[in-house]
């Protein structure tokens, strides 16, 4: 699993990134407007004169000297200038500043952007960077981070990465719907497993479902079998339904699975499912124990069509990250088009129908995290199938 570098939460501590899955299909982004329904809370941004080019400021992580930063930075700022050319009406000035793998960059850039005129920022990259950027703006404009960690959002940071949270309730309520009630939660012990298990804890109140154990693990196949009998015991005695995995590394959602399945747990005998997509690496979606799991995936039919419109426009593969540079973009073109003088401050971000993104819908929270629609998947004979699409938009959807 491709993760993205350690970030910095409110509280000062280093927090873990999940994968920033990130996918897309651009005309109907282009064509997305949002609903009318004014945000609560305390009010940040900028009011604008829609009638006029809106500046937006891009912060890529390019200019290091890393070839990996610099193609995702090429790939979040070409993907940024399709979302301009389909903005449909709406007059973005996009303007890219690169700040490598450095939060004082960040900061440095955020401020000469802002100075020159910037509307709101898309970016940076990481957490720490986007926490510092945030705090150095405050006050004069909001910040669209390509972060999943909601714990540095709130305020004028907002998070544009798919969260733990969305995942858990998707696939928690979607378990509901079918019947289960009793959940089980299996984690592994580092910060990251440990933050991805209390996201599945409040996904199993939130759904009103009951929490029937939770048990953490390490990151060696010795631990996990060691610890195997007692969770098959625990399900046992407390009649669970299904077994929540976060599995954020990519060698222990194999190892995991393979041990439960040594004990009699597998989605034959009881619902498994997991925080990160089973389906890749593409090698492990054949493995046994991997089969019929559960698991959330972005619109992968948007997906393939913006790296196709990409490829073409480009000569290559985008980076997967820079659907996140697109949705941002994309997000201030539908909210400047619907001519509004707030369209960048929290209200005019946060409307509850979202935007059409390039994973699918999305939509900001007034917490500064967001919302996105997911599918649920699972793998039958090493193939992905999609079991529940997700919906296309939130018109008529609560939170």
């Amino acid at each position: 699993m491709l993760s993205i570098p350690l970030r910095l939460g409110p509280a000062g501590w280093r927090r873990p990134l999940m994968r920033v899955a990130a996918l897309v299909a651009a005309a109907a982004l282009a064509a997305c407007e949002p609903v009318e329904q004014q945000a609560t809370g305390p009010q940040t941004g900028p009011t604008i004169d829609p009638s006029q080019p809106v500046q937006v400021a891009l912060l890529v992580p390019g200019g290091s000297g890393d070839p990996n930063y610099d193609y995702m930075a090429r790939s979040m700022a070409n993907a940024a200038r399709m979302a301009v050319a389909d903005a449909q009406g709406a007059r973005i000035d996009l303007r890219v500043y690169e700040t490598g793998d450095d939060a004082g960059l960040a900061v440095r850039e955020a401020n000469r952007a802002v100075s020159e005129g910037a509307k709101i920022i898309v970016g940076p990259l990481h957490a720490e960077s986007a926490n510092a950027v945030g705090n150095a703006v405050r006050g004069r404009v909001n910040v669209l981070s390509f972060s999943n960690n909601a714990d540095i959002a709130g305020g004028n940071l907002f998070v544009l990465g798919n969260t733990f949270s969305n995942t858990a309730n998707r696939l928690v309520s979607y378990g509901v719907a079918q019947g289960l009630r009793r959940f089980l939660i299996v984690h592994e012990t580092d910060v990251a497993g440990q933050i991805g298990g209390a996201a599945i804890e409040g996904a199993i109140a939130r759904n009103r479902a009951t929490l029937v154990g939770k048990t953490g693990h390490g990151p060696t196949r010795a631990e996990m079998d060691r610890i195997a009998p007692t969770i098959a015991q625990a399900a046992a005695a407390n009649q669970a339904q299904a077994i929540f995995l976060t599995g954020n590394n990519t060698a222990v959602l194999p190892e995991i699975t393979g041990a439960l399945a040594n004990v009699g747990l597998s989605s034959q005998s009881i619902q498994l499912m997991g925080l990160t997509r089973w389906d890749v690496p593409g090698d492990r979606a054949r493995l046994p124990q991997m089969q019929n799991g559960w698991f959330a995936v972005p619109d992968l039919s948007r997906i393939a069509e913006f790296n196709r419109r990409y490829q073409a426009a480009f000569g290559e593969t985008p980076h997967e990250f820079a659907t996140l540079a697109y949705d941002g973009v994309s997000a201030v073109a539908a909210s400047v088009r619907a001519g509004r003088s707030n369209a960048v401050t929290t209200a005019g971000l946060t409307r509850s129908g979202g935007f059409a993104g390039v994973q699918g819908a999305f939509r900001l929270l007034p917490d500064g995290s967001n919302q996105r629609q997911l599918a649920v998947a699972t793998l039958r004979n090493g193939q992905l199938v999609i079991i529940d699409a997700p919906r296309a938009s939130f018109r008529g959807a609560g939170l």
